[in-house]
Order: C-alpha cells, then structure tokens, then sequence
C-alpha cells in the first residue's frame, strides 16, 4: 500500500501542476480577449485565429484542469445520499463511483477520442476559417484531457482504499452549493 501511496502522491502533484497551468491558461485568455477587443476597435483589425484560440484555451482550461478540480473534491455531485451518510459509507460510494462509472468513461472517452485527433495530425487538419488555426491541438487535448482525469481518479481510488483499511485519513466532507 505504501508504493500505491507514492504513485497516488506523485499522480497528485502532477495534477496540481497542471491544474496551475491551466489557471494560468485562465489569464492569457483573459489578455488575449482584451487584445483582441483592443486592436479590432482601436486599429480596426482582426483574425479569427485570435478568436480561435480563446476557444482553444477555454478547451484547454476545463479538459487540464478536470484532474485537479477532482484531487481538490471540488466535482460537481448529485447529492441523493452522498451528505446523510458515514465518511465510511462516502469513501465506499466514491470508491464504487471510480471504479464502474469515471475511470472506465474516461479511459473509453480518450480511446473514442484518439483517432478523432489522429486523423486530423495525419491530415494536418487546419479550421476552415481565413486566419483559422491547426486543429489537432485542441483535438489532442480532449484525450490527454480524458487521460489525466482517468489517472487521478486512479489516485483517488488508491486513497480511498487507503481510508477504508484505516492507512490514510481521507475528508469526505461535501458541501452542497446554495441554490
């Protein structure tokens, strides 16, 4: 269990770096709109690979930083049971999640999802607007996306498990947004 601990560890702090970069992502979308807005009203300029690669980064934002949002408990959940049970009961439900339901979509959804960014490398896919961008970035994201999520769901899986044998103190404390 302790090697399983290190991996979970070292699975983390990866996410946690990505997760900064895409919060760092985040920012230069900010700049890159306000740019863009800037030189098309004062210089009277634009491109569409301008707007094309804010989409691209808003992309980049949720698919990089899904790993971190899930090491962090910060997913959204459909609470029927989750909040009036045990900590023990909830390590069980996310364990039970993990296993039948994110990693396996996750894995399958970056499987669908590699020949989809394959062709278009192959292809050298570019956007079928005058300016647009390459395509195969943004495509190549949605499985890296899928991968990192599946790797820390793996990770939280592994702490689960931890908590459960009594190895690892684990929070389950879920918050349910105000509505």
């Amino acid at each position: 269990m302790a090697a399983l601990l290190k991996l979970s560890g070292a699975i983390d702090r990866t996410s946690e770096i990505i997760g900064k970069l895409a919060g760092y992502l985040v920012l230069a979308c900010t700049f890159i709109s306000a740019g863009n807005a800037l030189i098309r009203y004062l210089l009277n300029y634009s491109s569409n690979g301008w707007l094309e690669i804010q989409w691209y980064l808003f992309g980049f934002i949720v698919l990089l930083g899904a790993s971190h949002t899930l090491r962090l408990n910060e997913h959204v959940r459909v609470d029927l049971v989750y909040g009036a049970v045990s900590d023990r009961t909830r390590l069980w439900i996310d364990a039970v999640g993990l296993v039948l339901f994110l990693i396996p979509a996750c894995l399958y959804l970056a499987w669908l999802s590699w020949p989809f960014f394959a062709l278009s490398y192959a292809q050298g896919e570019m956007s079928s607007n005058a300016g647009g961008l390459i395509r195969w970035p943004v495509k190549l994201i949605i499985v890296t996306g899928f991968l990192l999520l599946a790797l820390q769901g793996v990770s939280e899986l592994i702490k689960r498990i931890a908590g459960l044998r009594g190895i690892l103190q684990v929070d389950t404390a879920y918050e349910k947004p105000l509505q």
